[in-house]
């Protein structure tokens, strides 16, 4: 069996996540294809404010595992077998962890390699052609309709631009489960455009943590948890703070009561506007559906978002 390789990737090893070893393939002065969206300020998940302090070496917000992760992660292999029942005369074998084969601060951990099915099955072609990238969603709102290279989302065009740029390929074939019935697949082409903004940003980026300069305080979910777990201990004292901090608060708190109330009542009347049915539509635009309990009473009544409601 010859070891499969790529035209500009070095090959870390394939590393197990969560170990010690996966760890340290990620630490430090690197930038990995699941960090990139965030250095663009793209990622959904993490903000450029909670990597900096990640890549500072100070506390940040913890990983959390959440079902839709743990679910992905356990699904993924089965939609990785059905992409290359999909697609025979192709094998989508397990990728590893790599470098880009110059600028080692550039990591990937790509989900799979597609190479040709070979003809004598204990053999492996030199190189890869292409990846091929695993998801699951549960209501795949995010995703454009399947085929199309446009229907997948920004964060992970950013992704696999970056795994392109550091193996060195020209493809990225997705593989995409949603709601555990609905299989969808999707291309995305290398752009070296693209690539090179990416880079320059991750350079800039690595370069602001070498020299101290923060972030600015964004309004991300895990932003203000990173700065919640910042102190390991306080005084019980009064801090004189600017005015103007003071009155974005306050008013902030009052638009957030007063939005909270409107939201309620809004919901009310689209709930009961829609009676007995799943969704809400206006000129064949789907504004919201609901969650029903056992019982048929509603459990929550959720927004449709742009992409999936256009």
């Amino acid at each position: 069996m010859t070891a499969l390789t790529v035209p500009d990737g070095v090959l870390i090893g394939h590393l197990t996540p969560g170990t010690d070893a996966w760890e340290e393939a990620r630490a430090g002065l690197c930038i990995t294809a699941t960090e990139i969206a965030a250095v663009v300020g793209l990622s959904p998940w993490m903000s450029r404010f909670t990597l900096w302090h990640r890549k500072a070496g100070l506390r940040a917000a913890p990983f959390e595992m959440t079902p839709a992760i743990e679910w992905g992660n356990r699904l993924e292999d089965a939609v990785a077998l059905k992409w290359q029942d999909e697609h025979p005369g192709f094998i989508a074998a397990p990728a590893g962890t790599w470098k880009h084969r110059e600028r080692d601060w550039q990591r990937a951990t790509p989900d799979r390699l597609i190479y040709p099915q070979p003809a004598d099955p204990f053999d492996i072609p030199e190189q890869a052609e292409e990846l091929l990238e695993v998801k699951t969603s549960p209501m795949g709102d995010e995703w454009g309709p399947s085929g199309t290279e446009d229907g997948v989302p920004i964060w992970y065009r950013c992704q696999v631009i970056w795994q392109m740029d550091t193996l060195g390929l020209r493809r990225t074939r997705f593989g995409v489960l949603v709601s555990g019935h609905d299989y969808r697949e999707y291309t995305v082409d290398y752009d070296e455009t693209e690539a090179k903004i990416l880079r320059d940003a991750a350079e800039t980026f690595l370069d602001e943590v070498r020299n101290g300069v923060r972030p600015p305080i964004d309004s991300a979910d895990d932003t203000y948890k990173t700065i919640r777990v910042q102190p390991d201990s306080f005084e019980d004292v009064d801090v004189e703070i600017a005015a103007d901090a003071a009155a974005r608060y306050e008013n902030a708190q009052a638009a957030s009561k007063a939005a909270a109330a409107e939201l309620t009542a809004a919901k009310s009347v689209v709930l009961d506007l829609i009676g007995t049915g799943r969704r809400a539509v206006v000129d064949g635009r789907r504004i919201a559906y609901r969650i029903a309990k056992p019982d048929g009473t509603t459990k929550s009544l959720n927004p449709y978002k742009q992409k999936e409601a256009a």
